[in-house]
């Protein structure tokens, strides 16, 4: 429970039963899961209010549950009526309720009571117990001591029951609910009964439960706790649990669209030690006609990613290993299929295929065979900083939901730190040279074909001749291209910088061959080439560097994607109170985007539900700042970035390391908001809102004084 539903707990015991329900109604509750692990009938045929909180629960038809209540680990059967604010935990009717039928006898639980049964040492048979909600077990008898809501005064003269019943007389304890002998051993509808009858249910029938009550062994709530089965009781919620997850699991893959997250429904499965790895095995041999009945429908990348997890479960590792090329590839191809129809399918043949010459026909992409005229392209950009709505861009993400981010052209240092020059030569072949001098020259260019090496420091340039398809055999025939690339910013530096020199390239090459080099088609291309240089990567960092100034841009899932960029047109105002208070820092940390990168999407594959929520919130977040901005309200920026970074960690908890950590709880008193910049992973820049002008110098101060911090500020402009 704590953790489907009240993280934010400081800690659970008997006597703190009414915070759980005032916490689940409160008005923050939006953050809580009211239904989790469930099987729930239709309306149809009960009655669960919407506010109630199910939770790893099997309900019957005909069940009824009152506003606000929590029901948790529970079968309850036909005909039960819980009331309105109640608890119930760990309650299991049996099927057979004949014995309760044939009486015309309904279980019942008044409003603000609570339930719960627990197994006891050397006990076949469950205790039930139970109280109302705002019995304090430890009031004394003849002190504010009540049980079922009602002074014990009253519960023994409308029960029959004696004081002598309850307590010994030859205690020295002082009497209260904590050591009353109340609670029954009996057959399990027995119990029902005698439990209904004490909480003041009886309609009058049932005299007989007084001397069945008197003459059955009790426990006191004090006996209860020093006699609990924990063994038996946990390995009953684990079979429960699994019993539960593998009926959503089945109903998932035979009637739904693989929406869950199977690899969590596997862990609960596989609580069933004798028997969860062979229910995994049936729902693996359920995938491929699943997937071929859906297939218009359904992402590939889903439905391998669904079936590495159940082959994970089964614990066939080497299978699932192999299988999970398919999932990236799959998001490479359906990301080029998305950025233009059609496009997927080439990219992965060689260059004198017909379907590569009628797309290159259909694209009107010009050929340089002919005489040679020197030409030469020089391309230069801005960094990015993101101020929030980052992985909302990001395949496979994007190409299914829509995207909200809000970012910021900079130039650091006063000039444009990414770039390339691209020049034609008289000779064949391409000549690629990057900012630390390394070369290569490549004569045959069908000999460059994805998957790429990871440590290839050529891929990014060798994608962009793919996606601009340069490669082919009328662009470069007789005439040959030199290509040179810098990027003046630390390696791993959140700024964009891979994506962003990925846009300069194909803008250049673009140019080059007189293709359609307008920001828009180049910024999708960029979200192709870096899928198949296998870095993954969304469009917010291209979009940054290519379209200037602040910018709030928005995606829109589809064949093909559509993206729409809305400039900021940022007021002197603005602009003046982000220069004097925004410090761009880097933290001295290298970090990769997509080590980060590869985790988040993963989570997103197999659709957890925290990072959806998180990511959704993100979008929200990013159209909040946009406001914020145009209305000058630089504090507000700062609130969402900090929630931003709160989030962020969520998605990735290794986002961050402990110096960046201790950087933010230096800066925190200077500061409105901060975060690093991208994906986090640990390091690179990081920005941080300085609560006023003031601030930011004592904090540009300070940092440079702090020997702790190997920080370097950066000054920056809007570009």
């Amino acid at each position: 429970m704590f953790s489907y539903c009240a993280y934010d707990f400081s800690f659970l015991h008997f006597g703190t039963s009414s915070e759980v329900l005032d916490h689940l109604s409160a008005s923050d509750s939006a953050l809580v899961g009211r239904r989790h692990l469930c099987s729930i009938p239709a309306t149809t045929v009960s009655d669960i209010a919407a506010s109630s909180v199910v939770l790893s629960c099997k309900i019957a038809d005909g069940v009824s549950i009152g506003e606000d209540s929590l029901i948790y680990d529970s079968n309850i059967s036909s005909g039960s009526q819980i009331g309105s604010q109640s608890i119930v935990v760990g309650m299991n009717v049996p099927k057979d309720s004949d014995n309760m039928a044939g009486n015309s006898i309904k279980f019942m639980l008044p409003d603000r009571h609570c339930l719960w049964e627990v197994p006891l040492v050397g006990c076949i048979e469950r205790v039930i117990v139970f109280c109302g909600i705002h019995d304090n077990p430890k009031n004394p008898l003849r002190k504010d001591g009540t049980f079922c809501g009602k002074p014990w005064e009253k519960v023994m003269h409308d029960l029959g029951i004696e004081e002598n019943d309850l307590w010994s007389s030859s205690s020295s304890q002082e009497k209260c609910l904590w050591n009353a002998k109340l609670f029954p051993i009996l057959s399990y509808f027995e119990m029902l009964r005698v439990g209904m009858w004490l909480m003041g249910l009886s309609d009058g029938k049932n005299l007989h439960c007084l001397p069945l009550w008197r003459n059955s062994p009790r426990i006191s709530l004090e006996e209860l706790h020093r006699s609990i089965d924990f063994s038996k009781m946990c390995t009953g919620s684990s079979n429960h649990q699994a019993d539960l997850a593998a009926g959503v699991a089945k109903a998932c893959i035979n009637y739904g669209m693989l929406g869950r997250d199977l690899s969590q429904l596997c862990e609960e499965i596989l609580q069933k030690e004798t028997s969860g790895v062979e229910i995994c095995k049936d729902f693996l041999a359920l995938c491929p006609k699943l997937i071929e009945q859906n297939s218009k429908i359904l992402p590939k990348s889903r439905a391998y990613q669904v079936q590495v997890d159940l082959l994970r479960a089964c614990r066939e590792e080497t299978k699932a290993y192999q299988l999970e090329h398919e999932v990236w590839a799959s998001i490479a191809d359906e990301t080029a299929s998305a950025v233009r129809y059609g496009f997927g399918a080439h990219l992965l043949e060689s260059s004198g295929s017909k379907s590569t010459l009628a797309f290159r026909n259909n694209n009107h992409v010009g050929s340089m065979d002919k005489p040679f005229c020197q030409q030469t392209v020089k391309v230069e950009l801005p960094v990015r900083v993101d101020f929030v709505g980052g992985w909302s861009d990001t395949p496979p993400w994007s190409l299914e939901r829509a995207g909200c981010v809000l970012n910021m052209a900079v130039s650091l240092e006063g000039s444009l730190p990414i770039g390339t020059i691209v020049e034609t030569t008289n000779s064949n072949g391409v000549l690629i040279i990057d900012d630390s001098g390394k070369e290569l020259y490549i004569k045959e260019l069908t000999s460059i074909a994805p998957p790429f090496d990871g440590d290839d420091p050529f891929r990014l340039v060798k994608s962009a001749l793919l996606v601009t398809e340069i490669i082919h055999e009328n662009i470069l025939v007789s005439n040959g291209l030199r290509i040179r690339t810098w990027a003046n910013v630390p390696r791993g530096s959140g700024l964009g910088t891979s994506s962003i020199l990925a846009a300069a390239v194909v803008k250049g090459l673009l140019q080059i061959i007189g293709g359609d080099d307008s920001n828009e088609n180049v910024a999708r291309l960029v979200l192709v080439l870096e899928q198949l240089m296998g870095t993954g990567g969304g469009w917010q960092d291209q979009i940054g560097g290519l379209y200037a100034g602040i910018k709030f841009t928005t995606s829109y899932p589809g064949i093909p994607l559509r993206l729409q960029v809305f400039p900021l047109v940022a007021s002197s105002q603005l602009i003046s109170k982000l220069q004097e208070r925004l410090l761009v820092v880097f933290t001295g940390q290298v970090r990769l985007a997509h080590q980060v990168l590869q985790k988040v999407v993963l989570r997103y594959l197999r659709r957890d539900n925290l990072l959806v929520s998180s990511v959704k919130r993100l979008t929200e977040l990013a159209k909040i700042g946009r406001e914020a901005l145009m209305n000058c309200d630089v504090d507000k920026l700062g609130e969402i970035m900090l929630e931003a970074w709160r989030l962020h960690q969520e998605l990735d908890p290794y986002c961050s390391n402990e110096y960046v950590d201790k950087l933010f709880a230096f800066a925190d008193p200077y500061c409105s908001g901060y975060k690093l910049v991208g994906a986090g992973g640990g390091g690179g820049f990081a920005l941080l809102l300085a609560k006023n002008a003031t601030c930011a110098k004592e904090l540009r101060s300070m940092l440079g004084k702090n020997p702790e911090f190997d920080s370097v500020i950066y000054n920056w402009t809007i570009y």
